[in-house]
C-alpha cells in the first residue's frame, strides 16, 4: 500500500499527522483500527495523519486515550489551534527555545522577545479592532510572547543579539505610558549579560544590509537557521548556502549600527520625551 510521506516541519497540521501515524503504528493498528476505538471513521483518521483535516481538542483528547500517550497529541494540537499565527512560526517558536544564539533584526515594531505586557495588548487590541484577529487569537499571541520570553531563563542562557531599526523606537504604541515603559524594558535588556542592544539609526541610508526583518538561530550543535515573514506566512532556512549569506548580512549591519551605548542612551533621550508628553 502506498503511503504518503509526511513532512512534519511544513506545518503544524503536519507535525500533528505525523505523530499520529506514529503513535498508531507503534501500536500496530489500522487506521480503522484506530477509528473504531475514537468514536470515528478510518477515513478521518488518515485526513487528519495527511493534515487535510485539522485536529479538535475533543478528537486529540480521545486519539490519547487510546493510545496511552498521556497528553502528547492534545499538546500538539495546541500548535494547529493557534490560528492567529502564521503558518511556519509555532515550528520556528520551537526551535528559538532551543537555541544557543539568537540574532534580531526588527523594523517598525519590538521584537516580541523584548515586548512589555502593556506593549503586547496594546497591539493585539489594535489587531481585534481592525478585525484582523477575534479576541480570544489577540490572548494568544500575547501568551505567546509571554511564553518565549520566559524559555530564555534557562541554563545557560542563550546570547541575544538584537539591532532595532530607528523606526521600533519612534513609532508609538499605545499611549506615552505604555512607551515609556517599553523603552524601559530596551534599556534594562541591554543590561543584561547575555544580550547585546543596537539601534540602525535612519541616517544609515543604502549601507544598510537588511531591509527587511529576519532572524538567525545558532543551535547547540552549531547549525544554523534563519526566519523570516511574508504576508502569508513564516519561512525557516536550514540550508547553510541561504543561510550563511543573511549571517554575514547580519554582522554587516552590526557593525554599521550605533553602538550599544550610543544606541542606549537614544532610547533614554527618546524616554524622557515620552515623560515629557
Amino acid at each position: 500500500m502506498n503511503r504518503k510521506e509526511l513532512d512534519p516541519e511544513k506545518s503544524p497540521k503536519a507535525a500533528f499527522g505525523q505523530l499520529l501515524r506514529r503513535l498508531r503504528d507503534e501500536c500496530g493498528w489500522t487506521q480503522d483500527e484506530l477509528g473504531e476505538r475514537t468514536g470515528c471513521s478510518g477515513t478521518h483518521i488518515s485526513a487528519v495523519e495527511t493534515g487535510r483535516r485539522p485536529p479538535t481538542r475533543r478528537f486529540a483528547a480521545s486519539a490519547d486515550r487510546a493510545l496511552g500517550s498521556g497528553d502528547r497529541l492534545q499538546r500538539q494540537s495546541q500548535a494547529v489551534r493557534q490560528t492567529a499565527l502564521l503558518e511556519g512560526f509555532p515550528e520556528y517558536v520551537r526551535h528559538e527555545g532551543r537555541a544557543a544564539e539568537i540574532r534580531l533584526y526588527e523594523v517598525g515594531v519590538i521584537p516580541g522577545l523584548l515586548q512589555t505586557p502593556e506593549y503586547a495588548s496594546t497591539l493585539g487590541e489594535s489587531t481585534v479592532k481592525r478585525g484582523v484577529t477575534t479576541p480570544g487569537q489577540a490572548d494568544e499571541r500575547i501568551a505567546l510572547v509571554a511564553e518565549r520570553q520566559a524559555s530564555l531563563i534557562r541554563t545557560p542562557p542563550p546570547l541575544v543579539f538584537v539591532v532595532l531599526d530607528e523606526s521600533c523606537l519612534r513609532r508609538p504604541i499605545g499611549d506615552s505610558g505604555v512607551m515609556d515603559g517599553q523603552l524601559a524594558r530596551l534599556i534594562e535588556f541591554a543590561e543584561l549579560p547575555n544580550t547585546v542592544l543596537q539601534v540602525a539609526p535612519f541616517d544609515m541610508g543604502v549601507r544598510r544590509p537588511l531591509s527587511l526583518p529576519v532572524t538567525v538561530l545558532t543551535m547547540p550543535d552549531r547549525s544554523l537557521m534563519s526566519y523570516a515573514e511574508s504576508a502569508q506566512r513564516g519561512h525557516l532556512e536550514r540550508e547553510s548556502t541561504f543561510v550563511l549569506p543573511m549571517l554575514t548580512a547580519y554582522h554587516q549591519l552590526q557593525v554599521e549600527a550605533v553602538s550599544q551605548a550610543a544606541s542606549v542612551a537614544m532610547i533614554d533621550q527618546l524616554r524622557k520625551g515620552t515623560r515629557d508628553d
